[in-house]
């Protein structure tokens, strides 16, 4: 089966998706030219149809609004790979915070699931490797912990790119860099992460879609 047989968002939709995300990684204005290659193979083969990096600038809330569509889920869908991208590494900085809460309301979504989860907050600016990270309860985390779980896989494109975004396995400690920045950094007990199930979930779903409704070859991301 052709994964294109099985795509429901348009490429405009999708290519508002992938700058949405690109705004957010940007947002601190940290761009390492090394990880273009990593974007560019996105950009090509994962999610948008273009050809390079150069297709792609960060987008508004009113222009992403408008591209996405009117559909509440695909909102709310792309606003769940906007909070995993930030918190893959357990920490949810104050300029991603921002930036996700202002296209929350450029997209009208209630993002109240979130409220807990800002109590992780962290400025770069002034916050040291010394400084202790605020603990949080798992029971006070249940409420992005049902949203995150509540999104839909329902496109090919968006399955393999959070395929790439959740590594498979996390035995040594290591980070992972997309959109030019670090966004995960894996300590040999990566469990530690009160949100590693639900993004371990999304990830072990969209390879069950792109396995078994998509017919397609899953032995690269494995």
């Amino acid at each position: 089966m052709s994964s294109a047989s099985t795509t429901v968002y348009s490429d405009r939709q999708i290519t508002a998706w992938l700058r949405g995300l690109l705004t957010i990684a940007w947002a601190d204005g940290h761009f390492d030219a090394e990880e273009q290659e990593l974007i560019t193979r996105l950009t090509q083969d994962e999610l948008a149809p273009h050809s390079s990096l150069g297709d792609l600038e960060p987008i508004a809330g009113q222009e992403l609004a408008a591209d996405l569509g009117e559909d509440l889920n695909t909102r709310e869908n792309f606003l769940r790979t906007a909070v995993m991208m930030a918190i893959a590494d357990g920490v949810y900085s104050i300029v991603e915070a921002d930036q996700i809460k202002a296209f929350g309301k450029a997209l009208g979504v209630d993002l109240s699931a979130l409220h807990n989860l800002e109590k992780t907050l962290y400025d770069p600016e002034t916050v040291t490797t010394e400084t202790p990270q605020p603990e949080i309860h798992l029971d006070a985390l249940k409420p992005i912990r049902n949203w995150l779980d509540g999104m839909d896989i329902d496109d090919p494109r968006v399955a393999r790119f959070i395929c790439k975004m959740v590594p498979p396995q996390c035995p040594f400690e290591r980070d992972i860099k997309l959109f030019g920045k670090k966004i995960v950094h894996i300590p040999p007990m990566c469990k530690l992460n009160p949100l590693y199930e639900q993004l371990v979930g999304l990830r072990f779903r969209s390879l069950s879609y792109l396995a078994d409704d998509c017919d397609e070859d899953i032995s690269e991301f494995i």
